[in-house]
């Protein structure tokens, strides 16, 4: 059984194994594209992967809540930012396909 997780690590050895590219080359590149969506994200621009997903920020309004420990006193959870994902027609398609047993955690 795999990790739950898939990790940087992962997806350069996965690289490696099709391409036989250099693993240095490979990481820089992951990181360099890694690094600009963030930036992207960070400068208000949606990031659009076509047949994959797009993310989008979205700012959540501030809004008052409850800490569980002291249901008396109310909280404000601040203003923020957020980042949403929305999955594109292929992945989608390929989601209704998936064995969804097999992804329930035991």
């Amino acid at each position: 059984m795999s990790q739950p997780n898939l990790t940087k690590r992962e997806i350069v050895l996965g690289i490696f194994e099709k391409t036989g590219f250099p693993q240095k080359h490979i990481r820089d590149s992951v990181q360099f594209t890694l690094d600009t969506i963030m930036d992207a994200l960070l400068a208000g621009r949606n990031v659009e992967l076509r047949n994959f997903g797009v993310f989008e920020i979205q700012i959540r309004k501030s809004r008052v809540g409850r800490n569980p420990n002291k249901p008396e006193k109310d909280v404000i959870i601040p203003r923020r930012a957020v980042i949403k994902f929305k999955s594109g027609k292929e992945l989608k398609e390929r989601l209704k396909k998936i064995e969804l047993n097999r992804l329930e955690k035991k």
